[in-house]
């Protein structure tokens, strides 16, 4: 019999890699609810039926969960300032409209913890779980969770190998005494994949994890397999809010991620039953060395899946670009540079290898300082990076660039989610022999036409080199 599968979140960091799991699946068919269906792979979208709308767009919701019989929920409004009710009425719509269309069962996966004790982030997945499996006699739910997931382009996996690597004697603060049992992605993955068959009946709560680590001894581990020695300085003085500070200018993360999972950090996350052991006897969690190993190797051979700045429930973290924005940009910068016809494919195979560790050509410098400038107003900055070297899919994150339209051969559009006063985007156009490069701006108010006339001397550095660089880089390719 065929099984038919619904994953909310399907372009998150752990949805897109279950959903490329149950694509493996017989007698799967796979249903993928997502906000923009722009952000799914045409080879994706020949294999499944895509479902667009939004767990607050109730029509939408009932219309996704319709002749479904397992759906999985990987939701959570960690960018909104009301993230608590959001997440109620999520559940809620969710779990009410999955009853109403007769589904069998809810899949979750939420974070360890007690409510006694956890972080307001935390205890808000704590209640999506409770409010999920609160009608049983109307739909079960399996409630599956876990601590720190470990795996190539995971928040907690990029802090930890970012401070490693930069950094050879860490003053810690005492949160990194605190325990909790990390797992591997792929575990994570092999418990959801086969919740969907689990014979069972009622509702269960599966805590998953590997051994019992302190966050210290997680980077002594991590640098262990990186053929690196560490040391760690325990100090008193370093409170979370400080410390998250700190993470902002070493790693990735922005402050608001940074503070959520040190507050998290603030509470064991141990594991508080054997259902993992008891109901999924076949899957042995591999030790933390282990984990970290597959993750950097995954990143080594550019073979990261996904990242956890892909998907949030926050808008400065999805695609909200339509093409009239464009059109209603205030001011605009352009660079036209021609070259061989026969040379426009290495073009834009150039095109999609800018930023990220090759940098941004000879000015990177001021790319860089730009890029701190808004590390330190609470930005994402340009250490965020990108998934791969050479490949780009719209909805990746490109340094603080978001890619929100990708014409192969053609076209790349990013989206700038920088903290400034106005609204921005950079177009890449190869057409036959001209490479055309535009900035956007649609600046808010006076502040952000002060902001554009202040930095246009810049422009005209940046966006020349921008441009030769690409065709330059071209040249090698």
């Amino acid at each position: 019999m065929i099984m038919n599968v619904l994953i909310t979140g399907a372009t998150g960091f752990i949805g897109r890699r279950l959903k490329r799991a149950l694509l493996n699946e017989p007698g799967v068919s796979l249903r993928l609810f997502v906000r923009n269906a722009r952000k799914l792979s045409p080879s994706v979208i020949s294999q499944v039926e895509v479902a667009e709308g939004d767990v607050f767009d109730v029509p939408s919701l009932r219309k996704a969960v319709e002749g479904i019989d397992v759906a999985y929920y990987l939701m959570h409004s960690m960018a909104s300032r009301d993230f608590r009710e959001r997440d109620r009425t999520s559940a809620l719509n969710f779990r009410d409209a999955c009853i109403d269309a007769g589904v069998k069962r809810i899949i979750y996966f939420g974070g360890l913890g007690v409510k006694e004790t956890a972080s307001p982030h935390l205890l808000s997945r704590i209640e999506v779980g409770e409010l999920l499996s609160a009608r049983p006699a109307d739909i079960q739910t399996i409630w599956f969770r876990a601590g720190v997931v470990i795996g190539s382009g995971s928040a907690s996996f990029e802090i930890i190998r970012h401070l490693v690597q930069k950094l050879p004697v860490m003053t810690t603060p005492k949160w990194v005494r605190t325990k909790t049992q990390p797992i591997a992605v792929d575990d994570v993955i092999a418990y959801l994949t086969r919740a969907k068959d689990l014979a069972v009946q009622g509702d269960l709560v599966v805590d998953v994890g590997a051994e019992v680590l302190s966050f210290g001894e997680m980077m002594l581990q991590t640098a262990e397999v990186m053929g690196l020695k560490r040391y760690l300085v325990p100090v008193p003085v370093l409170t979370p809010r400080l410390s998250s500070y700190w993470l902002v200018l070493v790693t990735p993360v922005p402050y608001a991620i940074a503070s959520e999972l040190i507050e998290g950090l603030k509470s064991e996350t141990v594991m508080q039953n054997d259902h993992a052991a008891r109901y999924f006897p076949d899957i042995r969690p591999m030790p933390l060395k282990e984990a970290v190993r597959r993750a950097i190797d995954e990143i080594v051979r550019d073979q990261v899946i996904s990242r956890w700045c892909d998907s949030t429930e926050g808008a400065v973290c999805d695609i909200n670009y339509q093409e009239s924005s464009l059109n209603d940009a205030i001011y605009k910068f352009r660079k036209v540079k021609t070259f061989p016809p026969d040379r426009a494919d290495k073009v834009f195979q150039s095109v999609l290898m800018i930023g990220g560790e090759r940098g941004w050509f000879r000015y990177s410098i001021l790319w860089e300082i730009r890029g701190l400038i808004d590390k330190l107003i609470g930005g994402y900055g340009l250490n965020r990076g990108r998934r791969h070297g050479t490949e780009l899919r719209v909805g990746d994150s490109l340094d603080w660039w978001k890619v929100v339209d990708l014409k192969p051969g053609r076209r790349l559009l990013l989206q700038s989610q920088m903290k400034r006063p106005c609204c921005a985007w950079l177009e890449f156009l190869v057409e036959h022999d001209t490479l055309t490069v535009t900035a956007y701006f649609y600046p808010n108010g006076l502040l952000g036409r002060l902001y554009w006339y202040a930095t246009l001397p810049a422009h005209y550095l940046v966006f020349e080199d921008l441009a030769a660089g690409i065709l330059e880089k071209a040249a090698t390719l």
